[in-house]
Formats: structure tokens, C-alpha cells, sequence
């Protein structure tokens, strides 16, 4: 495998990428409505390629 054919295909520039984190503690406040409300203000932007999201239960310590 040549080093071209180990990475994704892309389309043509300009593309973007947009990364986002948050911690969460307490309540839910709601985070979870707004959060679908970003994916559904992002789905509609010119050039949107798809959304993943990850989450975790949170764990503190110290």
C-alpha cells in the first residue's frame, strides 16, 4: 500500500472540519435539546458531510 492509499478520500477544497467538547456536571440543563438542535443548524449548512457524537458517563476524581 503506497502512503497516498492509506488516507481518506476526500472532496475538493475548501472543506472544514469542526470539533467540539464539553464536561458536564450537575443537572442537564437542557444540554441535550440544544444539543440536537446544533446538529439540526449544522445539517443545514452548505457543504455538511455528517456528524458524529460520543459521549461517556462522566467519572471524576480527586
Amino acid at each position: 500500500m503506497s502512503p497516498t492509499e492509506r488516507f481518506a478520500i476526500t472532496p475538493q477544497a475548501p472543506y472544514y472540519m469542526v470539533s467540539f467538547s464539553s464536561q458536564r456536571f450537575g443537572g442537564d440543563d437542557g444540554y441535550g435539546e440544544m444539543a440536537d438542535r446544533m446538529a439540526e443548524l449544522a445539517a443545514r449548512q452548505p457543504g455538511y458531510r455528517g456528524m458524529q457524537r460520543v459521549s461517556a458517563s462522566p467519572t471524576h476524581s480527586g
